[in-house]
């Protein structure tokens, strides 16, 4: 199996203020004149860190990674005033601007995906390809899937009950709703109690086997706040779509060249997710991993992203295959 690529550290770092109060970091690695490529985090909330990098031949991609608002480095931290995917789009927009790149291959994975394909959409003529891993559509049923039972709960009553316990019986029947009054409340003990318990549901459930290293990390209190809220946020507002608005938009962009990444036994975007937008993307590769939950820390799932971005710059720079 191939591994990330060797640490590297960026050769630029910038804040870019996009208004309404909201500043980014965004920063550069690997060859200033190679293939643009565009990570984008997933989340909403995460936050970029050095593994991001990683995925990228330093030789081949000029890697752009940045913290989307309210997240990692981006001030301020976990803020929800002008944050919609609306917004976002209009934040890549201008990253490209400022780096001068007219087009780029994007990468994301589960919240990243959906909002390259978002981006994508609205603004095809600035995309060469997309590399898109654990996919997440955004439709109602998937938020139902995760967070309100009847789904991922079954596969994992014991972390579910844990995921419950903030939230009283009468509150339950709209759990995203009772997380999101907690989240934006003004008592802050509830509130960190709250985003703990949302984050620690997410990274338990995001491998096949247990991986406390994402748990651990995903539960940090900084990082499970920013997520915690601003997922929440988006998620109760149907992430700023509209129901299948991103597979229906799938014509916008089916001449670009795509490869999608799933593992088969992901209980946080199910495997359907990943099969519904390969059939309205025809020209599009999937990649089926089979022993791979969520997650990007997964063996198979590094090994296929690695594997992608190597054949993608093999693709559009006419360079050789990567090595099996």
């Amino acid at each position: 199996m191939l591994t990330l690529y060797p640490e590297i550290k960026p050769y630029a770092r910038h804040e870019l203020p996009v208004g309404d109060g909201h500043v980014l970091y965004v920063d550069e690695s690997g060859s200033p004149d190679g293939l643009p490529v565009l990570f984008i985090h997933g989340g909403p909330g995460a936050g970029c860190d050095a593994s991001s990098r990683r995925f990228f031949d330093p030789a081949i991609y000029r890697i752009v990674t940045f913290d989307q608002r309210g997240c990692g480095r981006s001030v301020p931290h976990a803020s929800l005033e002008h944050n919609t995917t609306v917004h976002l789009v209009g934040d890549m927009q201008r990253i490209g601007d400022f780096l001068g790149i007219d087009q780029w291959l994007l990468f994301g994975g589960s919240w990243g995906s959906s909002l390259a394909l978002a981006y994508a959409q609205a603004h095809p003529e600035r995309v060469r390809a997309l590399i898109l891993r654990g996919i997440f559509l955004c439709r109602p049923r998937e938020f139902h899937w995760f967070y309100q039972g009847g789904g991922a709960s079954q596969l994992f009553p014991d972390y579910w009950q844990d995921f419950l316990a903030p939230i009283p019986p009468e509150e339950r029947d709209d759990l995203m709703a009772a997380y999101y009054r907690r989240l934006t409340g003004s008592d802050q003990i509830a509130q960190l109690h709250a985003a703990k318990a949302w984050a620690a549901w997410e990274g338990r459930t995001a491998t096949l086997r247990p991986n406390p290293h994402v748990v651990e990390r995903i539960s940090e209190p900084m990082r499970a706040l920013s997520m915690a809220r601003i997922e929440c946020h988006y998620f109760v507002n149907h992430a700023f779509l509209k129901p299948d608005q991103l597979l229906q938009d799938m014509p916008k962009i089916a001449h670009l060249p795509g490869i999608i990444v799933h593992g088969r036994y992901d209980a946080i975007c199910p495997l359907e997710n990943a099969w519904a937008l390969h059939q309205a993307w025809p020209g599009s590769e999937l990649q089926i991993i089979r022993d791979a939950g969520h997650s990007v820390a997964e063996p198979g799932i590094t090994d296929a992203l690695v594997r992608a971005t190597g054949d993608m710059a093999a693709r559009l720079l006419n360079l050789p295959p990567v090595d099996a």
